[in-house]
């Protein structure tokens, strides 16, 4: 059963040099309990189709049509208010970088205290306070109480990570956005990051969209993968078909340009994608 159903979406920007269709009339869904993984390269329209689910389109931009329907109701129907009572609650995002979306002047228990005050207000500040710590404890942070005081700019970037990850999941949403998480981790604190990620996915049955361009991410936590390339869905398969039998060309041109072990030589030439092809000439691959 589908958790979200995204129709013929269309996002354009508007400018005097005229209009950049930055999502243009894609549509894809995501079932319950499962990984869908958007990849591409930089400005294909992964991160504006994630804004776009979130309603977090600012001018220039505007959504043109299409339908997001969540759990049977059309996003694109509610009001900003309808919407700001959605967000955070039945759906949350993990934005690219954390040092960014974290405010430095509050404490990180405050930030994720925020969004149960939001949305959680049956909650006393006691009751807040335990569910913050448990947060915490959650995605790994240790001595939770004590961090709980601590501002963002004393934690290393996996615990910022980490706390974005709290804060995203707080209040228990049924689908979690993330928008290249570990982009700004270390090898290390990537796999821990993706691992808390299947964890909480696996205990509270969390949809995931995942947004990235690192194939290799991908094949660690996709159930579904959705291939974008200049605003359109040039690929949609699974991802054990996608990584075995990639049919478009884009694709193709994707996993050639990565170093395999074993094969790739040390200072040989990467594969790269070829910008003088048109890939949207071709055929689109929607398995």
């Amino acid at each position: 059963m589908n958790l979200l159903e995204v129709k013929n979406l269309k996002t354009y920007f508007h400018s005097d040099a005229g209009v950049n269709k930055a999502v243009d009339d894609i549509s894809f869904t995501i079932p319950k309990g499962k990984t869908v993984c958007i990849v591409g390269e930089s400005g294909s329209g992964k991160s504006i189709t994630s804004l776009s689910i979130m309603g977090l389109i600012d001018a220039p931009g505007k959504i043109e049509g299409g339908e997001i329907i969540f759990d049977g109701v059309d996003f694109l129907k509610l009001s900003e208010k309808q919407m700001r009572s959605v967000r955070g609650r039945d759906v949350s995002m993990i934005f690219q970088e954390p040092m960014s979306s974290l405010n430095p002047s509050y404490t990180v228990g405050y930030q994720i205290d925020e969004a149960l005050r939001l949305h959680q207000k049956h909650l006393s500040k006691s009751e807040r306070f335990d569910k913050v710590v448990e947060s915490l404890e959650l995605v790994g942070i240790p001595y939770p109480k004590e961090k709980y005081r601590e501002y963002p700019f004393k934690l290393s970037g996996g615990q910022r990570q980490r706390v974005m990850i709290a804060i995203a999941m707080a209040c228990e949403p049924k689908l979690l956005i993330a928008d290249e998480p570990t982009t700004a981790l270390d090898v290390t604190i990537q796999a821990q990051v993706l691992e808390l990620m299947n964890k909480l996915q696996k205990e509270k049955g969390t949809s995931i969209l995942f947004i990235t361009h690192d194939l290799g991410v991908v094949s660690k936590v996709a159930d579904e993968v959705i291939v974008m390339y200049k605003g359109h869905i040039v690929e949609k398969a699974s991802a054990k078909e996608l990584f075995t039998d990639p049919r478009h060309p884009y694709t193709q041109a994707l996993l050639h340009s990565i170093p395999t072990p074993g094969v790739t030589k040390r200072k040989s030439k990467l594969a790269t994608v070829d910008d003088s092809v048109d890939y949207l000439s071709f055929p689109k691959e929607i398995r």
